[in-house]
C-alpha cells in the first residue's frame, strides 16, 4: 500500500493497537505527524571500529560476534542481567544489558551484530553497557547519521527510525512546498523535499545544517504570518470611538503625579481607543511601573464613552488587589466597580451578574470566571488582561466574546519585559508600549549574591529587619522534598522556624487548596507574619508595602526575568528593601547570570541577558497559550533566521495581503492548522 501523509501508523509493520496507543501518546497518528516529528538529537554512526582499535568511552561502532548464549540472571526483585561475550579479529569484550530480558532470545550466538554504544575498560576488561544493536547483514542504521527521538513507554527509538525511514523513503519527495520559490532564492534556501529527507536522515553534518536552517526559517515564517494576518483581521474590524476627554481630568482623580511614560502609552491608548479600529496593545513594564494606572485609565475612557470594561488577573489575590486599588480610586470619577472570581458564590455571584448584565458595573475585575457562562454585558468596550503570559488568545477571545456583534478594545498587560524581537514574535498580533519608567521615590532594592557560607548572618539579617518591623518573603524552588534535590518549602518553613522560633512563619505554595494559601498570603498582607515561605505562586501576589527583604533559595534555578519579577515583590513601600539570591553552587553559569541581576535594575536588559544567557527555553516559565509551539526553532540562537522570516513574511503579505491565491492555499492552510485550536481566527 502506497504511503501519503494522511496514511495512519496503525497497521504499518511493528505497530499494532498498544503501539499505536503508545505513537498517540505523542502526538503521532499518520505519516504526515511522523515527518514533522523532528530528532532531538543525532549519533555517528559512519564509522565502524574493531574491539582493540574502539577509542575508550566515546560512543562507537563495534562490529562483532556473539560468541557464547548469553546468560540471563536475575539479581534481585525488579534487576534483571544479560551478559552476552563478544569478539572480533581484534580482540574480545562483554556487553551488559539491564532488565532487557528479551536479548537473551535476540541475539544468537555465531551470528554477526552491530554493536553501538561506549566500549569501556582495556584489554580483555573491555565493556559494553546496554548499547543499541542490529544484525550485521540487515543493519539499517550503521554508516549513517542516525536520529534520536523524543520516546515515550512503549515505543524505541529503534521504531520511530524504522517508520520514519519507510516514510521518509515513501513520502519525502512530495513533501508540500509552503515557500514560494522567489522567498527560498532570495534568502537561499533547500526544497521541502530535502529538508524533509534530511532533517531525519542527513547524508552529512553540510546536509543537516541546511535542512535546519530551511525548516527553522519556515516555523518562523509561518508564525510570522499568521500573526500579520491576525492583526490584518482585526485592523478591518470596526471599533468602538472613545473619545477622550479634555484637559486633565483623570489626573485630577490620583493623589500623585503620572510618569511621562504612563503619559505617552495613556496617549497611545486614547489614539487608539478614538481611531474607529479595535486596539489590540500590549503594555510593558517593570513591577511598580505603574501600568496598573494605564488599565484603570482605559476603564475610565471607555465609561466616559457608556461602555463597560472587563478586567481578568491570573489569580484570586491580584484580582483583590485590583479592586482594593481600583474601586476608591475610579469610584471618585463615578464608576461602578464588581469583583467576580471563584470564590463569590450564591447570592453574591447573583447579585454581580445580575449588576453587570443590567449595565450597572462599569468596571469588572475577576479571574477566568469572566468568561464563564452566566456572565453577560451588554455593552463591553474594553477587555484588560493583566499578566498576558498567563492567558492565551483564546481566553482574551473568549472573554472579546462576550461582547456580542462588535469586537471590543483590547489591551493586555506585562510585568516580564522581553527584548522587541521576542515581543513580535510572540504579540505579533498586538502593538507593542512600554512604560519604561519608575515613579518618583522607588529606591532601588538593594541586591546581594551570596554563598551557603553566609547563612547564619542572612538569618540574623531576617530576625533583626522583623525587629524593625519589617517583613521577609523567602522563595524555594520546591514545594517538597525530593523534587530533583531541590529545597523544598515545606522542609524549609520547618527549618526556619527552628532557627528562628520567636519570628512567625507563614507557608504557601502552588499543591495548597486554595482558600488556606488565600489565608496564609492574606495573613501576611495584614502584618500577622514575620516570614512567608513560598515557591514561585506569590511571582504575581499581592502587594505588601511593608515587605523589605526578597531572599531566594538555590537561585541559579531560575531564570533572571522570574527573579527580577520576584525581586519587584519588595521596594513598594518607604523603606530600603533588599534581594538575597543564595547561589547552591550548581555550577554552569549561574553565579554570571546572577551578577547580571546584581548589577542592573532594568527589566529588558535583565530579559535580554537571560536570553543570551540561558536561552529562551520556556521563556516564561510555561509556554505562551494559544501560539504553536517551536519545534526546531531556538530564539537565542536562531535570532536572524527570524529576522529575515519575518522579513519575507511581511514582503508576500505586502504584495498579497490575503494569501488568497491558489499558489498560496498550502501556506494559508498550514497556518490555520497551527492555529487550528481557534477556528475560523482567519476568516
Amino acid at each position: 500500500m502506497a504511503l501519503t501523509r494522511q496514511s495512519g501508523l496503525e497497521g504499518l509493520p511493528g505497530v499494532g493497537k498498544a503501539r499505536g496507543a503508545a505513537l498517540a501518546k505523542l502526538g503521532l497518528a499518520t505519516v504526515g505527524d511522523l515527518l514533522d516529528y523532528y530528532p532531538r538529537d543525532y549519533q555517528d554512526r559512519r564509522k565502524v571500529s574493531t574491539l582493540a582499535a574502539a577509542p575508550a568511552e566515546e560512543p562507537v561502532c563495534v562490529r562483532a560476534v556473539v560468541a557464547q548464549a548469553p546468560r540471563l540472571s536475575r539479581v534481585r526483585a525488579g534487576l534483571e542481567l544479560v551478559k552476552v561475550p563478544i569478539a572480533d579479529e581484534t580482540g574480545r569484550a562483554v556487553v551488559t544489558f539491564f532488565n532487557q530480558s528479551y536479548v537473551q532470545r535476540a541475539l544468537v550466538p555465531g551470528e554477526e551484530y552491530v554493536f553501538y554504544g561506549r566500549l569501556e575498560g582495556a584489554g580483555r576488561a573491555r565493556q559494553m553497557t546496554n548499547p543499541v544493536f542490529e544484525r550485521a547483514d540487515k543493519a539499517r542504521f550503521t554508516g549513517r547519521i542516525m536520529p534520536v527521538y523524543p520516546l515515550t513507554r512503549g515505543v524505541s527509538n529503534n521504531l520511530i527510525a524504522a517508520l520514519t525511514w519507510r516514510c521518509v523513503e515513501e513520502c519525502a519527495q512530495s513533501a508540500p512546498e509552503l515557500l514560494p520559490a522567489e522567498i527560498r532564492r532570495k534568502y537561499n534556501l533547500a526544497g521541502a523535499p530535502f529538508a524533509c529527507a534530511n532533517i531525519h536522515f542527513p547524508v552529512g553534518d553540510a546536509h543537516l545544517a541546511v535542512a535546519r536552517r530551511r525548516l527553522i526559517f519556515e516555523e518562523f515564517f509561518l508564525l510570522s504570518c499568521g500573526m500579520a494576518l491576525l492583526r490584518a483581521r482585526r485592523r478591518r474590524g470596526t471599533g468602538r470611538v472613545c473619545l477622550p476627554p479634555a484637559g486633565e481630568e483623570f489626573q485630577a482623580l490620583l493623589p500623585f503625579s503620572l510618569t511621562a511614560a504612563q503619559r505617552r502609552v495613556m496617549g497611545e491608548v486614547a489614539s487608539d481607543m478614538a481611531s474607529g479600529v479595535p486596539m489590540n496593545r500590549l503594555v510593558q513594564g517593570d513591577v511598580g511601573s505603574g501600568k496598573t494606572m494605564v488599565a484603570a485609565y482605559g476603564a475610565w475612557l471607555a465609561a466616559k464613552n457608556g461602555l463597560q470594561c472587563a478586567l481578568m488577573a491570573p489569580t484570586e489575590l491580584l484580582a483583590g488587589q485590583h479592586m482594593a486599588t481600583l474601586a476608591p480610586l475610579l469610584g471618585r470619577a463615578g464608576l461602578r466597580v464588581g469583583l467576580l472570581t471563584a470564590s463569590v458564590k450564591g447570592k453574591q455571584r447573583r447579585a454581580v451578574t445580575d449588576a453587570l448584565r443590567a449595565g450597572e458595573l462599569d468596571l469588572i475585575i475577576g479571574t477566568h470566571a469572566l468568561i464563564s457562562q452566566g456572565v453577560d454585558f451588554p455593552r463591553l468596550g474594553l477587555v484588560v488582561a493583566d499578566e498576558q503570559h498567563r492567558f492565551g488568545v483564546a481566553q482574551r477571545a473568549a472573554l472579546a466574546a462576550k461582547a456580542g456583534g462588535e469586537t471590543p478594545h483590547l489591551l493586555v498587560m506585562s510585568a516580564t519585559p522581553i527584548p522587541r524581537t521576542l515581543a513580535l514574535l510572540l504579540y505579533g498580533d498586538l502593538e507593542v508600549s512600554a512604560v519604561d519608567e519608575l515613579p518618583p521615590g522607588r529606591s532601588p532594592v538593594k541586591t546581594y549574591v551570596v554563598g551557603e557560607a553566609l547563612r547564619p548572618r542572612l538569618y540574623s539579617f531576617i530576625a533583626r529587619l522583623a525587629e524593625e518591623g519589617r517583613q521577609t518573603y523567602v522563595v524555594c524552588p520546591a514545594v517538597e522534598q525530593g523534587e530533583n534535590g531541590r529545597l523544598a518549602a515545606t522542609e524549609y518553613a520547618g527549618m526556619l522556624q527552628q532557627a528562628l522560633p520567636h519570628l512567625r512563619v507563614e507557608l504557601v505554595h502552588g499543591k495548597m487548596a486554595a482558600p488556606r494559601r488565600q489565608a496564609a498570603m492574606s495573613a501576611f498582607a495584614a502584618g500577622e507574619a514575620d516570614v512567608l515561605v513560598s515557591t514561585t505562586v506569590i511571582e504575581v501576589g499581592v502587594d505588601v508595602p511593608n515587605a523589605a527583604l526578597m531572599v531566594v533559595e538555590e537561585a541559579g534555578l531560575f531564570g533572571l526575568s522570574q527573579l527580577h519579577q520576584l525581586r519587584g515583590r519588595v521596594g513598594r513601600g518607604r523603606h530600603q528593601s533588599y534581594c538575597v539570591l543564595v547561589d547552591s553552587g550548581a555550577g554552569g553559569n549561574s553565579r554570571e547570570r546572577l551578577e547580571v541581576l546584581k548589577n542592573t535594575a532594568d527589566g529588558f536588559t535583565i530579559a535580554r541577558e537571560d536570553l543570551r544567557l540561558r536561552g529562551p527555553g520556556d521563556f516564561f516559565g510555561q509556554r505562551q497559550h494559544g501560539l504553536p509551539q517551536l519545534r526546531l526553532a531556538d530564539l537565542a540562537q536562531d535570532m536572524e533566521v527570524l529576522r529575515q522570516a519575518r522579513q519575507a513574511a511581511e514582503e508576500l503579505l505586502c504584495a498579497h495581503p490575503d494569501l488568497a491565491g491558489e499558489e498560496h492555499r498550502a501556506l494559508l492552510g498550514r497556518i490555520q492548522t497551527l492555529f487550528g485550536e481557534h477556528p475560523g481566527m482567519f476568516n
